[in-house]
């Protein structure tokens, strides 16, 4: 089982073979995550780019906002939420999302939760647009009509968008929420996974399982959705 994992190279992010940086996460939700949440995991992971997206799209306000007459800072704020929020928020709420579901991880569930909630006031505060501060949100963009209009017309694309990414943020952590109070889930649970360590390694907790079907069936090596209960179907959105 160990050396199943240990064969596996990283895979994310996707870089050239020539660079000595080497990607840093095994990503595979076909492969790890189970068949039932693949596809909210890979909605989320497009809310992700979404949002990573609309922080490079910040950038090309913040230089049109600049060329209209509006502050240098807010360009090299913008530089500096796009290089540290974009992977960020990928390590620090989309893979403890992907970890917990992929092995059933209370702990990682909590993580993700606390995280993601930080997240939506980020990306609140984002919208809001308080001038100086390096995002084309409202308050920011009207102001700016009175100034400049085409370059607030820029500044309002972005502004639509970090609005959409901050209301999409919020319906998923409102139904992920649901979703694992649903199956079960608890602080307790959470608890339990630190005080026993099981929160360190998901192979940890699928190599018990196997452990099991080996004994009682033979050899065999389930994926990682064999060890995952069942949460309510979340196939739908609305």
């Amino acid at each position: 089982m160990q050396h199943m994992f240990s064969n596996r190279v990283n895979n994310f992010p996707p870089l050239p073979p020539f660079m000595r940086i080497k990607s840093c996460f095994y990503q595979n939700i076909e492969e790890e995550i189970p068949e039932l949440y693949q596809q909210l995991v890979k909605r989320i992971y497009t809310l992700w780019m979404m949002y990573s997206g609309t922080l490079c799209l910040n950038v090309i306000s913040c230089v049109a906002w600049w060329a209209g007459g509006g502050s240098a800072a807010n360009f090299g704020f913008s530089l500096l939420w796009l290089i540290l929020f974009s992977p960020c928020s990928y390590t620090c709420w989309f893979r403890p999302l992907y970890k917990a579901f992929r092995a059933d991880s209370s702990f990682n569930f909590m993580a993700f939760f606390f995280i993601f909630f930080l997240q939506c006031l980020l990306a609140l505060i984002q919208t809001i647009g308080i001038p100086g501060w390096g995002t084309s949100g409202w308050i920011a963009t009207v102001m700016f009509f009175s100034y400049n209009v085409g370059s607030a017309i820029v500044m309002l694309i972005t502004t639509l968008l970090f609005t959409a990414v901050t209301a999409l943020m919020a319906l998923v952590l409102i139904k992920v929420h649901r979703m694992y109070r649903g199956g079960g889930g608890s602080m307790k649970r959470a608890q339990e996974e630190w005080s026993t360590g099981l929160w360190k390694s998901a192979p940890v907790r699928e190599a018990g399982f196997n452990a099991v079907t080996q004994t009682a069936q033979g050899p065999s090596l389930p994926q990682y959705p064999a060890a995952v209960p069942s949460y309510p179907d979340n196939s739908h959105w609305g």
